[in-house]
């Protein structure tokens, strides 16, 4: 195990590992904050391939126990030295699959923030993974807008996911547990983040744009190349996205109307062929499922469509028992007693 970390170490790493494995966090840590403070003091040279790649594994390692441990605070500050080691590095030095570290740091550096209550910094960490996967992944100013910018997203993703999988990676990420960072979701989950942190504050103008980019990411053109989940992960971002719509007008006319349904339609019709297809059941798609179906109603109601609304509806109140989302429960039936109809859903 851990053969491929510098042999000053692989004690520290391979006993902080049992220690984890054993559930005594505690021992873990402190083992894996000794092999982090080591780590600091080699020469970069001594990791060779993929370097920061490996320093900043021991950081995502410690911090993840430190997190699960209830220690927070002290798991943000891992990620944060981790996250300044990356920046200083230099971006343009970094490979694919290094960047994309960088990035999934800045975004859990984000989603920690929103936890800890440290709205600036949510948003400070959130615009910079987000600026940086404009620049890297769309080259954003590089080329007029089109197309294009899918196009090279997507190669750059398979790329950086091809380097992700060479043997010494592969090794790597196994040996210490960690996940792989070069997937559709790993670049979508921080602009759906920074979007919706500007829609609940209020910035439709800025969150509508995001939104935007994670659904081509997640569910491009020629979709072929993505899997059932990112496209049920876009299909949701699909009714946030209609949903935004419907907001940034008081009164929505015929026309917004039909746009915010036009983008609700095709997460529904997304979210049924990817769940045709699953051999399982996927909570992402059933989740997907639920949402669509609501919206669409509330937006069939708006458009004054009552009978069709209380049928989606009751196909929402149904789908939301099925996997348990209380919360869908609650506004389907809050739905239906407002038209009028029976909160029940149909067999």
């Amino acid at each position: 195990m851990v053969t491929l970390w510098p042999t000053e170490l692989r004690t520290d790493l391979r006993n902080g590992l049992r220690a984890r494995d054993k559930g005594d966090l505690e021992l873990s840590t402190k083992f894996l904050q000794r092999a982090w403070e080591k780590s600091k003091t080699l020469p970069i040279k001594d990791f060779k391939d993929q370097p920061h790649l490996k320093t900043s594994g021991i950081a995502v390692l410690l911090a993840s126990i430190l997190e699960a441990d209830g220690k927070r605070e002290r798991a943000y500050d891992i990620y944060l030295e981790s996250f300044e080691q990356l920046q200083q590095a230099g971006m343009e030095e970094l490979s694919g699959p290094e960047k994309l570290r960088a990035i999934a740091i800045a975004y859990k550096l984000g989603e920690m923030a929103n936890k800890l209550q440290r709205r600036e910094d949510e948003e400070s960490h959130l615009v910079w993974a987000v600026e940086t996967i404009l620049k890297s992944v769309f080259r954003l100013g590089d080329q007029p807008e089109g197309s294009e910018q899918a196009d090279h997203a997507n190669c750059v993703l398979e790329t950086a996911r091809a380097q992700s999988r060479n043997p010494d990676t592969l090794t790597m990420l196994s040996e210490l547990s960690l996940p792989e960072w070069a997937t559709k979701t790993d670049i979508a989950s921080p602009l759906e983040a920074l979007a919706t942190f500007y829609a609940e504050a209020g910035r439709v103008d800025f969150a509508m744009p995001l939104y935007l980019r994670a659904i081509s990411v997640l569910v491009p053109p020629s979709p072929e190349g993505s899997t059932d989940e990112e496209k049920c992960r876009g299909a949701q971002l699909m009714a946030n996205l209609a949903e935004l719509i419907i907001r940034n007008h008081s009164k929505p006319s015929e026309e917004i109307l039909h746009q915010a349904e036009a983008w609700a339609l095709q997460g529904l019709q997304i979210t049924m062929k990817a769940k045709e297809k699953l051999p399982n059941i996927n909570a992402t798609c059933e989740l997907a499922f639920a949402v669509a179906l609501f919206n669409i109603a509330a937006l069939r109601r708006m458009a004054g469509d009552n009978a069709e609304a209380k049928r989606l509806f009751a196909l929402s109140l149904k789908q939301s028992k099925s996997i348990g989302l209380q919360s869908g429960v609650e506004h389907a039936e809050q739905a239906l007693k407002e038209l009028g109809a029976p909160a029940n859903p149909p067999p």
